[in-house]
């Protein structure tokens, strides 16, 4: 058993042209157990395709708890699609029916036709959550860049809310210590809710721990941080493999079960995979 140890730092970073940027730097991995959060899943089998490589990707969409990868049911999406500069195709008619440890899950081959920055981004139906009470909607993205062509990693588009990336939300290193931290380290995004800054948005970050090979410390090592007042948060990581952030909101309007209006969470999220430096 691997015995984990979370840090938490909270410094003031000297960035370019004098700024000044609060990164909390939060160097934690949770596994399923009290604090293990449920999170919209869209992980593709490569985020960065060269010239030269293969171009045909996989997608794997769930409904999941990744620290600790267990499964929950995912309908089948209302929205799955993938910009590529600018320009949106409808991929619903490409999903498959898959299973994955005995639940549903939906699975896509897409091939990659042109150079660009591809944001693929799912809207599923809404879940209800008998535990709490509520439904939840994650809408869920990631980023991909192929064939040497980056323009366009920090677009905005256009989803209820979602985490628009200021930093490259790919080819992201591991941060293991201070001695290592570079701005290369971090990742930075704003948190959006209909296009407008949400500030001190609860953002919920978790490891992937696909092999289950993690074992938490205690159940209070949740990873969790807040963004500042222009909704803007920054988070580095010290383990590699693909890493969610989900930037939780309630919406404004209700859905009726057992004819009682029921609150919404509505999820902004974002899958990023880090590596270690070679």
């Amino acid at each position: 058993m691997i015995l984990l140890v979370a840090f938490f730092l909270e410094k003031e970073v000297v960035v370019k042209k004098g700024t000044f940027l609060t990164l909390l730097l939060v160097f934690t991995l949770m596994v399923a157990g009290p604090a293990s959060a449920h999170f919209g899943m869209l992980i593709p089998s490569d985020q960065m395709v060269m010239k030269g490589e293969n171009t045909d990707i996989k997608l794997d969409l769930r409904f999941w708890h990744p620290s600790g990868d267990i499964g929950m049911e995912l309908a089948r999406p209302s929205r799955f699609a993938v910009v590529v500069n600018g320009k949106e195709t409808d991929l619903l008619g490409s999903l498959k029916d898959t299973k994955t440890k005995g639940h549903q899950t939906w699975a896509a081959d897409y091939k990659i036709e042109r150079s660009g920055v591809h944001v693929f981004y799912m809207e599923p139906q809404p879940y209800w959550e008998s535990a709490e009470g509520i439904f939840i909607i994650h809408y869920t993205k990631t980023v991909m860049t192929a064939l040497g062509t980056e323009e366009g990693w920090d677009q905005e588009i256009g989803l209820k809310t979602e985490i628009v990336p200021l930093s490259k939300p790919y080819g992201l290193s591991t941060c293991p210590d201070l001695k290592t931290f570079t701005d290369k380290n971090v990742f930075k995004g704003v948190v959006k809710l209909d296009g407008k800054p949400v500030p001190y948005a609860h953002v919920e970050v978790e490891y992937y721990n696909e092999d289950g090979k993690c074992s938490p410390a205690s159940d209070y090592m949740a990873t969790h941080t807040k963004a500042d007042s222009k909704g803007v948060f920054a988070y580095a990581v010290p383990k590699a493999g693909w890493w969610g952030f989900a930037a939780l909101s309630t919406s404004d309007t209700k859905i009726k079960h057992d004819g009682e209006g029921k609150e919404v969470e509505l999820g902004a999220v974002l899958w990023i995979r880090f590596h270690d430096m070679k």
